[in-house]
């Protein structure tokens, strides 16, 4: 990465996503919009504390995210592979996970603002392009959405030319290859507990 820190960014990007419980209105670039003008005023929200902006962002990322579709392309071959407790224990360890990463630096937050860009949609796919502004530089960020009913839903975030999904993808492809599912279930529910505890940024 050219600019800050990777993990800085991608708080940003996965913040900024992050659905309000309103009727869905328009196109995936209009509610990408209306949920980051949402967002931008929890987190500016001085008489809110980290852990009251943490308790209102947490149960509505998880309304945004289509974790299931992301768990897929994150195991990849190995997905099919995967027994169906297994498949089922996946996308909540990786639910979880996502979150502890991400909620928890809420605290980074330092002011940056979101141009949109544009949108493309294909079929029930969708994506929109934007770019954070910080302080010293322009970062593209673009959203992976997919329709469900009168929601879009995001399944991947690319920062600069790097996807969320497929950095994920490689690390965790690397596990079951050497190790098999259990050590990587194992592995994740450690990292969780560290990163609930206080025990790093992922």
């Amino acid at each position: 990465m050219k600019h800050a820190n990777f993990l800085h960014l991608l708080l940003v990007a996965l913040l900024l996503v992050v659905a309000v419980p309103v009727r869905a209105q328009g196109g995936p670039q209009a509610q990408l919009k209306e949920t980051v003008d949402a967002v931008l005023a929890v987190l500016r929200d001085g008489a809110l504390d980290s852990a009251a902006k943490r308790e209102r962002i947490s149960p509505l990322v998880r309304a945004r995210f289509d974790f299931p579709t992301m768990a897929q392309w994150v195991l990849g071959p190995q997905w099919r592979q995967a027994s169906a407790a297994e498949q089922e224990r996946f996308v909540g360890l990786f639910s979880d996970l996502l979150e502890a990463t991400y909620i928890g630096r809420i605290d980074e937050y330092s002011g940056e603002q979101v141009v949109f860009i544009g949108e493309q949609i294909e079929d029930r796919r969708a994506q929109v392009d934007t770019k954070v502004m910080t302080r010293s530089a322009e970062i593209p960020i673009n959203y992976r959405l997919v329709s469900r009913g009168e929601q879009w839903l995001v399944f991947d975030v690319i920062i600069e030319n790097v996807s969320l999904v497929r950095n994920y993808r490689s690390s965790f492809s690397e596990i079951v290859r050497r190790e098999g599912m259990q050590s990587l279930f194992a592995q994740m529910e450690k990292r969780i507990s560290e990163l609930k505890a206080g025990g790093g940024a992922g």
